[in-house]
Order: C-alpha cells, then structure tokens, then sequence
C-alpha cells in the first residue's frame, strides 16, 4: 500500500512507500489535488517491489529521498528513531522497528494543534493487520521484531490507526488496541512468537533478487 499524506494549509505532501509501477497515478493525483511533492520516504528496503523514489526524484527535481539510516540504502535523506519529518504543519515521528529487516522504520502521525482525531502509525511490514512481516531474510530477527513491536508501536494510545505495508485480505485499516487484543503472533509470549516464525514455510519472495537491488539505490540505476 501506498500513502499520501499532505498539509492542507501549506500544500506540501509526502508519498510513503511508493511503486515504480504506479509512479504516473500517483504523480496525477498529487496534481490533480494541488500538492506540492516534498518527499518520497520508504519504511525499509523492500524485497517484493521496486520503489518509485529515484525516478520520482529525477522527474521532480526538489523531491528528496528518505530511508532509515540503518538500511545503509541511498538516500537523500537518511533518518534514525527520534528524528521527525515534516511537511507544512505536520509532523511523522521516526520509530525504529527492526525485525523485518534490520533497517525498518514506522512512522507515527500526532493531530496537528487542535485536531482531536487520533493518531496514525504508518508500520511498512512490521506489523500488519492481525499479522506481521517474516523475519527469515535481509537481517531479519523474531526477537527483535517481537521487541520492536511491543516497544514502539503497541506503546502507543489504543485508538492510533494502524496503516500496514500490505494486507490480501482487503484490509485497510486497524487500531493498535485491535492488534494488542486479537493480533494472533504478537498476542503471544516472545519465546512462543520466535517459535511461530521460525517454523513458517514462507516461499521465496519472487521479486526479491530485482528489487533489493534497486531499492538499495532508490530505485533507479543509472
């Protein structure tokens, strides 16, 4: 899943996790809407599509890369857990939450000033909708994606929404009180989570030897 997120106020906008695929849609919609296209961010080093960051950028030349400074990917913008992004009046909150990959990120989006609507986390592949990201590739680690988890996203208020990465069920939207009451992996203890995901059969991911390359450059290759 791809998502765009903007200021209303100052017409900046991000993409979060776009697909080379779908670059021209979402590149029609930014204008067809009035926003100004400030950042391309990625959640982590994909393996089953090639991001739309690199070209984005070469078409749209103020357009900056971001990608989490331990996934050691190119980058414009390398960010790290604490550090924030913002586009007009808004702001995403950089959460480290490794265990899918080494380098993943989640991103949290606080209600601007006088907003009482809840908050958003954005997770990539850390935690999906009554699920998670494998663990069995690009550093991944049960352990650590239990932690991460528990830590940085199921500390957050009840009512957070959740926008996963990706979801074949036709889901688009949870909470981090749904996921902490009936998530069925990271309801369990650590030790019985590692457990599940070291005895997953998971087939190898079909895109991966195309799309961890190029993503480690955003995308594009010269």
């Amino acid at each position: 899943m791809t998502y765009l997120i903007a200021c209303r106020k100052s017409g900046q906008a991000l993409l979060l996790d776009p697909v080379l695929e779908q670059k021209d849609r979402d590149l029609y919609l930014l204008d067809e809407l009035g926003f100004e296209l400030k950042y391309v961010v990625n959640t982590h080093v994909h393996a089953d599509h090639t991001t739309s960051g690199g070209l984005v950028r070469k078409e749209r030349s103020k357009v900056q890369t971001v990608i989490s400074e331990a996934s050691a990917a190119a980058g414009d913008v390398k960010v790290k857990a604490g550090d924030a992004i913002f586009i007009g009046e808004l702001s995403l909150e950089v959460r480290a939450t490794p265990g899918h990959t080494a380098g993943c990120l989640s991103y949290v989006l606080w209600p601007s000033p006088g907003d009482r609507g809840p908050a958003m986390v954005f997770t990539g592949d850390a935690l999906l909708i009554r699920g998670c990201g494998r663990t069995d590739f690009q550093g991944g680690s049960a352990e650590n994606l239990y932690d991460s988890v528990h830590s940085q996203i199921f500390s957050l208020p009840d009512e957070t929404i959740v926008y996963p990465g990706h979801d074949y069920k036709g889901r688009n939207m949870s909470t981090v009180g749904e996921e902490k009451a009936y998530n069925s992996r990271l309801t369990e203890s650590k030790e019985a989570f590692v457990k599940i995901m070291a005895e997953l059969v998971l087939p190898y991911p079909q895109k991966i030897d195309l799309a961890v390359p190029a993503n480690m450059v955003c995308g594009f290759q010269d």
